[in-house]
């Protein structure tokens, strides 16, 4: 979601600055600015497009210093506009930049207004900003660790005073804050990759953690204020991870990188050992009577996904639960459940937010599926798998999902090997099945022009019906998703067999529906589903696979997938569900990458 960047250097930083923020746009954003440190107070530019017009502006205004704060904005309180894109000042004196949402904000907006404060944006952020300088007596780092005990909410902030040109104060509660540590100068950064090549290495700070950084070094100390040491780890410098190479688009890009993806994430040996998920997850796995996932947006359907793989194969019940609802219902915890929480960047807030609940429930035995092994959340479970996706730049998730379903497969397998309920020759065939999946997704990313093709007809259309069948059913839903995300087109997702329970009143000429067809028990009901479509005039866009003796004829389209691939079929299905959000979108000329009203890691609830 929102970007921080902030340093102190011997150098002009602001190249730093906008290189970090140029490196955080995958995040997603609708403003952005930068504020140096002056001898006459904190100086700052500030833009409602990208950061390449930012930097524009910069250049043009020869804009320098040698420490200075930055950030992407994805609005929250306020439009995305100048006067609420960050940096924020006070009073000419300080500058904040902020991620997160102040819950309390409008309790403090009118403590402060008595005391004489003007509020000139429509931001929460302005709250910190102006209580900062209300409890500023010298010592900025003070003041913010007074400040950061009277929010209520979720935030990461770098701060710097006109008074202390050569320090940058961060706090952290909610919503991650990295500190590098450089030659020459030292940093802050919401994200490790905004640093990286500049910082030699980064500690990640802890909830609640306050630090000051300066020229000589850095401070930290916890929430109550004790000094407190972070591990500094090496970071690589940035590479050309995140260079398009011949793609129009990261999410092409990454579409094409799913066969990798997944070979990486298949463990070399052994895949089906608990090992993979830690040393103690054979004990672990051997006490749990049941599983709960939490989970938000693709990941959900992930977990939905998983929930027919881990019922059939390992015999576990599972539980599918949205995590920014869970926490808020009275639910029956069960100590013997294992908690599984599901995120790209493990930073999703509401995920977070839903695992802390569980535990503070008594669900102790918890295991996060994650790309980002340095992330909030794998610290934060006893357990985990790493995806080994690489960075997912571009908002719409894909390969991050299709990663995120190899090791719930995996996950599904272990459990029912350890429960008995897999044979030795059973599992053969499973591992078999995964080491063949890049291989056969290389074949269906060859439908690409067939796909185009169809996509040159989605994009006339405002509406998109998705339908799928049993395991099939969650990648209906995502590739709804999908299409909405990035072409703005509205698409809902149904069980082919609800259709006769409301939907089909919405089927006529002009709204296609997709079908997921994979050659499985369930296929003659789906056909019977399609056949009610077609009987209302509708427009059948059919997946199917070779052996299932759909054909296309009038009203009926066919793309034939490249073979039929059992319980792993969802990671092949996907995939086209992907290119033809992705080609329908470029035709209709949108922002690919950066969807609008998006963000890539949500870290507000």
């Amino acid at each position: 979601m929102c970007g921080i960047v902030g340093a102190v250097a011997q150098r002009n930083i602001v190249p730093v600055l906008i290189e970090g923020l140029r490196r955080l746009e995958y995040r997603g954003y609708d403003s952005c600015g930068v504020a140096i440190v002056t001898a006459a107070g904190p100086q700052r530019m500030r833009s409602v497009a990208r950061v390449a017009e930012l930097e524009d502006q910069v250049r043009e205004a020869r804009f320098e210093g040698v420490t200075g704060i930055a950030h992407t904005r994805w609005a929250t309180h306020g439009a995305p506009t100048v006067n609420n894109a960050h940096p924020i000042f006070s009073r000419d004196a300080l500058a904040i930049v902020h991620n997160g949402i102040i819950e309390n904000y409008e309790s403090l907006r009118e403590t402060l207004r008595g005391k004489g404060y003007e509020f000139v944006s429509q931001t929460d952020t302005e709250v910190i900003a102006h209580l900062i300088h209300s409890l500023y007596q010298g010592d900025l780092f003070a003041a913010v660790r007074e400040a950061v005990q009277q929010l209520a909410g979720a935030y990461a902030i770098g701060v710097v005073h006109k008074d202390q040109p050569h320090t940058v104060v961060g706090a952290r509660a909610g919503s991650p804050l990295v500190v590098g540590h450089g030659e020459g100068g030292n940093f802050i950064a919401s994200d490790a990759l905004a640093i990286a090549g500049s910082a030699k290495s980064i500690s990640y700070l802890e909830e609640g953690d306050v630090c000051e950084v300066t020229l000589e070094g850095v401070r930290i100390v916890d929430r109550a204020g004790n000094p407190a040491e972070r591990v500094a780890r090496d970071v690589q410098a940035y590479s050309g991870a995140v260079e398009l190479g011949p793609y129009r688009h990261y999410m092409q890009k990454e579409i094409f990188e799913q066969p990798r993806a997944i070979s990486d994430t298949i463990p070399a040996d052994a895949a089906f050992d608990p090992v993979q998920f830690g040393d103690t997850a054979a004990e672990v796995f051997r006490g749990i009577d049941s599983i709960l996932i939490l989970a938000c947006g693709t990941s959900y359907y992930a977990g939905l996904t998983a929930k027919y793989w881990l019922e059939s194969v390992a015999k576990i019940r599972t539980e599918v639960e949205i995590a920014s609802e869970y926490r808020y219902r009275e639910s029956v915890p069960n100590p013997r459940a294992l908690v599984v929480t599901i995120s790209q960047s493990g930073e999703t807030a509401d995920t977070l937010a839903a695992l802390k609940h569980a535990q503070s429930l008594g669900m102790e035995q918890t295991l996060a599926v994650c790309n980002v092994a340095t992330s909030a959340m794998v610290r934060l479970t006893s357990l985990r798998f790493l995806t080994h996706a690489g960075r997912e730049i571009g908002v719409a998730s894909t390969k991050a999902f299709t990663t995120q379903l190899v090791g719930l497969f995996i996950l599904a397998v272990t459990l029912g090997k350890l429960r008995g309920h897999v044979s030795a020759q059973q599992e053969d065939a499973y591992l078999k099945a995964l080491r063949h999946l890049p291989a056969a997704l290389n074949g269906v990313l060859a439908l690409e022009p067939q796909i185009i093709a169809w996509s040159q007809e989605f994009a006339r259309k405002e509406n998109a019906l998705f339908l799928g069948r049993g395991l099939h059913y969650p990648i209906a839903l995502e590739g709804a998703l999908k299409l909405k995300e990035i072409s703005y087109i509205h698409a809902e997702a149904y069980p082919a067999g609800e259709l006769k329970h409301g939907p089909l009143a919405l089927v006529t000429e002009a709204m296609p529906v997709v079908t997921v067809a994979p050659n499985d028990a369930l296929l003659e009901k789906l056909k019977s589903n399609m056949q009610e479509v077609r009987a209302r005039g509708g427009e059948l866009y059919v997946f199917a696979d070779a052996d299932t003796h759909i054909a296309s004829e009038e009203g009926i389209h066919v793309i034939r997938m490249p073979e039929h691939y059992g319980l792993l079929s969802p990671i092949l299905h996907v995939v086209p569900l992907q290119l033809l959000a992705y080609h329908t979108a470029c035709t209709r000329g949108t922002d690919v990458d950066k969807p609008r009203n998006l963000a890539k890691s949500v870290t507000v609830e």
